[in-house]
């Protein structure tokens, strides 16, 4: 990997340089040439800073006076954060002088600034939101968007495929990745006229191997490497996802305590249970890309520990190292020529 500069928004999030600063660190120790600049309070950065990295060359803390609280809202923010954390680091990545930023904040706000600064590539209506999910052939499946935008027209959920499509393919290395629509059956009468209408579309496409409709229960199946939804059902799914997983914890936990019986099946089979569990924690998958932008934004969950945000800037480093977003710009232009032929 060569040198690349990442902007982190060091006070994003529940736990803000609690977590933020720790995770850079381990991020600085795992990618010898990576460059952090942690953008915040000087001081609330500094006390996680161990003493043998206050004057590590490769971490940089630019002050900032304000914080966007999960309160705000983007038209305020926009107007009122100029000296936040986030809008700073961002500003970054707008003047070329980082490759990617990185934000545990306040999504909606996120998206703005992202768009506002940023700009969206040509061909690109909205930005999406994607991450992926574990299957059960533990290849991981893309999803978008994930609540960037509650309500989408055909066009931006074609643009979401194509996406979807060259981030699967970049990061994974999958030749042709094949793309569904979530929809309430698979039978192609189901569904309401924008999801048909996408359909129909991507059918046109050959440049995306679109495979037809997908239903919740297949999402994880592995049939499938990207899944394409409207930002209100892919949240809610997103979010139904997450709480059965910390269910299933929960219960494993509470079942493993119950008894003396239990307690010694439990540390017999921790290793297996460890093994499987650790496959299903949303934390193995923090770290969510704004796609479509003019730069590089990955969005953290805002609960992230110091495991789940460093998960979030490896993601950036992979998107960094991938140029993601001038294979998106080409991917839409060979679709534009393959129409016009």
């Amino acid at each position: 990997m060569s040198d690349l500069t990442l902007a982190l928004d060091a006070m994003g999030g529940d736990f803000g340089p609690q977590v933020t600063v720790p995770a850079s660190l381990q991020a600085l120790e795992r990618f010898p040439t990576l460059n952090i600049s942690l953008f915040g309070d000087k001081n609330s950065i500094e006390r996680y800073i161990p003493p043998s990295f206050k004057q590590h060359k490769r971490l940089t803390i630019i002050h900032c006076s304000q914080v966007v609280t999960t309160h705000d809202r983007p038209l305020t923010a926009l107007r009122s954060r100029r000296d936040s954390s986030m809008r700073r680091a961002i500003d970054m990545v707008a003047k070329g002088d980082a490759c990617a930023c990185v934000s545990a904040g306040n999504t909606g706000v996120l998206m703005a600034m992202a768009k506002l600064i940023l700009k969206t590539l040509p061909g690109i209506d909205r930005p999406a939101l994607i991450s992926i999910l574990p299957t059960l052939n533990n290849k991981p499946v893309y999803m978008l968007d994930l609540g960037a935008n509650v309500c989408c027209d055909s066009d931006a959920l074609l643009q979401f495929a194509v996406m979807g499509s060259v981030l699967a393919n970049k990061v994974d290395n999958i030749a042709k990745p094949r793309i569904s629509l979530l929809n309430v059956g698979e039978e192609a009468i189901k569904g309401n006229a924008v999801v048909k209408q996408t359909a129909e579309l991507l059918k046109e496409v050959e440049h995306l191997n679109y495979i037809g409709f997908i239903e919740g229960n297949q999402i994880f199946d592995g049939k499938t490497d990207v899944v394409v939804c409207d930002g209100f059902v892919g949240n809610i799914c997103l979010k139904t996802t997450e709480g059965v997983a910390s269910l299933m914890i929960s219960h494993l936990k509470q079942a493993s305590e119950s008894s003396w019986l239990m307690r010694a099946l439990a540390l017999i089979s921790k290793p297996f249970l460890k093994k499987v569990l650790q496959k299903v924690k949303p934390d193995q998958y923090n770290g969510a890309s704004l796609l479509g932008l003019r730069g590089i934004v990955i969005k953290s969950h805002g609960n992230a520990d110091q495991h789940a945000f460093f998960n979030a800037i490896k993601q950036a480093v992979i998107e960094v190292e991938q140029q993601v977003p001038n294979r998106i710009q080409d991917s839409l232009e060979s679709i534009l020529l393959e129409k016009i032929c």
